[in-house]
């Protein structure tokens, strides 16, 4: 049973390859190490990669992996703040699990999201269309303010679903909704990708109103391969 990381020694650089795996566990050490509790806040970024000799990019994907599973709450412009300090195996053994569950996430939206995407264009009526440019404006404003636009794209990809009117098809998203989401923080934490998103929403929104089922479905496509692009599926 290895020794508990002491006090000042838990965010010593890395002697090896960087794996985001590698961060997130010594982000666990120094929160054992300096005994944070729920409301105490981590460094600043700049401060961590200093501290672990990393970029940034990677510090923050490290972030996003213990925002997911609820161990922090990154407020942009506000640091990461503490919720939970849940035993450090446990995160480590949800991370393994995360990545393979993730994968079955992005194949099921896009079994569902696309098919979904190709009925709205059939069957949306004025209202539907005014809820997904409401969606749009919505996101729109969350990146023009430097968020990461999470309860935007989650409005759209709602909005598109009622304008399909598949009652069926939107009992089984409401079901992974929850995983989506999860997945949806993880993508939006990418560099660039709020505005990534925002714009693919733009073209299957597009597509949607022109009424064209196949362009919608395959807008909706390459939005979902474009977004599915995440740290925790990479292996380095």
């Amino acid at each position: 049973m290895s020794a508990a990381p002491k006090r000042g020694q838990s965010l010593r650089p890395f002697s090896r390859p960087r794996l985001y795996e590698q961060l997130v566990e010594r982000l666990l050490d120094h929160i054992s190490a300096e005994g944070l509790q729920p409301g105490d806040r981590l460094p600043p970024e700049r401060e961590l990669a200093a501290q672990l000799a990393v970029s940034r990019a990677s510090v923050s994907q490290a972030l996003i992996a213990l925002e997911v599973q609820g161990v922090i709450d990154v407020r942009h412009g506000d640091g990461a703040v503490i919720l939970d300090v849940p035993p450090r195996q446990q995160v480590l053994a949800a991370l393994d699990a995360r990545r393979n569950q993730l994968r079955e996430v992005i194949e099921a939206r896009e079994a569902l999201e696309v098919q979904l995407a190709a009925l709205a264009a059939q069957r949306r009526t004025e209202h539907d269309l005014a809820a997904i440019d409401a969606a749009l404006d919505d996101m729109a404003r969350e990146v023009a303010r430097g968020g990461r636009g999470v309860s935007g794209d989650e409005r759209f990809h709602a909005a598109v679903t009622a304008a399909a009117h598949s009652g069926l098809l939107a009992d089984l998203m409401v079901k992974i909704s929850e995983l989506v989401r999860e997945s949806r923080i993880e993508s939006l934490s990418q560099p660039g990708r709020p505005e990534q998103s925002l714009a693919g929403h733009r073209k299957v929104a597009d597509a949607i109103r022109s009424g064209d089922a196949a362009a919608a479905a395959a807008a909706m496509g390459a939005h979902i391969a474009a977004v599915s692009d995440v740290a925790l599926l990479r292996k380095s």
